[in-house]
């Protein structure tokens, strides 16, 4: 790919770039799920958004003609569907009740380590050990910022948002394992078709008896998560992931934070404290050291 000054910008600045989108896609993500849960219980919130976005996916793969995954490709795809499609919503939006998106957005910081972790365990990718070391104190330093808000111990919001990043982590990593095989857009679409089985039920089941209740503020929150952070997102960040490596583009969710952060105040109104500013900034720091070092195994283009 050529810019209108003819420099070619490789694989993996694409990847970058595309990553950058996707992370200012999710980023709106707990703020949105902050806002929904005061009109939704978070147990039909989760059941609805899946079967909504589930629909919406099987539709998309109709219209588009998508071809049935290969046999070997499902077990990855149902991990997807587990992870990306039901856990990650449930544990962001029981973490929601309890905890401000703001800080939230600071602990969902682990993202770009346990994902770097997974793709080095799972895809055979090689990061540095100034990399690593990058990661690692970033993750430290969420931690710590964690503890100091919860006075010494993590709360229950905390341990939710934490297996909002595990579901999420290993998730990402197997939608990009996919999008290097498929098409990025049908990884996610097969996923959430899959995960109608059990959502359309739970949906059924979990019927809320206060639809007309739902405010405006509610349902336009409701649609974001269902649409965008649950489906149309992971187009771009599935071909990110697969474009510029699953390491590398990974730690471009640090900035996420700021997202979430810009986020919080504009839609839910929170006010950001200066030690979750502080915080943000020394973790974009280790963002943007962590670019000195090499990640092996990701793939040029």
């Amino acid at each position: 790919m050529k810019t209108e000054s003819g420099t070619t910008i490789s694989r993996e600045t694409r990847g970058l770039l595309l990553g950058f989108c996707g992370v200012c896609m999710f980023g709106a993500t707990l703020p949105m799920t902050r806002l929904a849960v005061l009109d939704f219980d978070p147990l039909a919130m989760t059941a609805l958004r899946a079967a909504l976005g589930g629909l919406v996916a099987t539709l998309a793969l109709f219209i588009g003609g998508a071809k049935w995954p290969e046999r070997r490709h499902w077990p990855k795809l149902v991990y997807v569907a587990l992870t990306v499609c039901t856990g990650f919503q449930l544990t962001s939006a029981m973490g929601s009740v309890t905890v401000p998106s703001a800080h939230g957005g600071v602990v969902l910081g682990l993202l770009p380590l346990c994902t770097a972790l997974t793709a080095t365990l799972w895809s055979g990718e090689r990061p540095s050990l100034g990399f690593w070391l990058c990661s690692v104190a970033g993750a430290v330093l969420i931690i710590a910022y964690a503890l100091r808000q919860g006075a010494g111990s993590l709360g229950a919001g905390d341990l939710w948002l934490l297996g909002t990043v595990l579901c999420a982590s290993t998730g990402y990593v197997a939608s990009a394992e996919l999008a290097r095989v498929m098409p990025g857009w049908t990884v996610i679409s097969w996923a959430l078709a899959a995960n109608l089985v059990a959502s359309v039920p739970a949906a059924i089941w979990l019927w809320p008896d206060n639809l007309a209740a739902v405010t405006p503020r509610g349902w336009g929150a409701f649609l974001y998560l269902s649409l965008v952070s649950q489906y149309f997102a992971f187009f771009v960040w599935n071909a990110a992931l697969a474009m510029g490596g699953m390491a590398r583009v990974s730690q471009i969710q640090f900035l996420q934070t700021f997202v979430t952060l810009g986020f919080a105040a504009l839609l839910a109104g929170e006010s950001i404290d200066v030690p979750t500013v502080l915080a943000a900034l020394a973790v974009l720091g280790l963002v943007l050291l962590s670019r000195r070092f090499r990640v092996e195994g990701v793939r040029k283009g």
